[in-house]
């Protein structure tokens, strides 16, 4: 999940109280309009009087956030963070990878770290599917954990998948780790990072 605010949206006439939700390349509308708009299909957006209005389509589109907000969201749209940048991937980072990189948005992540590892690193990746790879993943990387270094996990979005979010949270809450960061990985995937509590 990205950045949400719960706001009026005016499409096109229609106006309706919505839960608008940024994530990484769209804002998905929810409540009184349900509609998904992908960031490359937004047009002339501009922030005036605390609305961020844009064209999608031909269709006019407002969604009165504040000034502050509205501004912060414009910024994001025009300017998307890369998916690298969100999970903390530079040139001069080592990764731990746990799992294999099977998705497009995650490998391209991945390929602007200075090195990928199956052993060790600055930073751990765990692409996890099922409560067995997520315990594997954790058995595997516990002494870097014990050390400090932050692991983000890797998992499916959305229902019907033997591990979710709630099952993610309580496990690593389990091992004296606590979430500090959400991001959402591709269509098909979304991640939090733990590191250890502080004691």
């Amino acid at each position: 999940m990205g950045r949400e605010a719960t706001c009026k949206c005016q499409w096109s006439g229609t106006t309706a109280d919505v839960k608008a939700l940024l994530e990484t390349n769209e804002i998905i509308l929810r409540g009184g309009i349900r509609k998904r708009v992908l960031f490359g299909e937004i047009k002339s957006i501009k922030v005036q009087a605390g609305k961020l209005t844009f064209t999608m389509q031909g269709e006019t589109v407002s969604l009165s956030l504040g000034e502050a907000t509205a501004a912060k969201w414009a910024a994001a749209i025009k300017s998307p963070p890369t998916l690298a940048h969100k999970l903390g991937i530079t040139t001069s980072t080592t990764v731990h990878l746990i799992g294999k990189a099977d998705d497009e948005a995650l490998a391209t992540a991945l390929a602007e770290a200075g090195k990928t590892s199956p052993r060790k690193g600055d930073l751990i990746i765990a692409r996890v599917d099922t409560p067995e790879s997520l315990h594997a993943a954790l058995l595997q990387s516990s002494a870097a954990l014990l050390a400090g270094t932050p692991i983000w996990i890797v998992y499916p979005k959305g229902p019907g998948h033997k591990i979710n979010e709630s099952l993610v949270r309580s496990t690593l809450l389990a091992n004296n780790l606590v979430d500090t960061k959400v991001a959402a990985v591709s269509p098909r995937l979304t991640a939090l990072r733990f590191t250890r509590r502080k004691s």
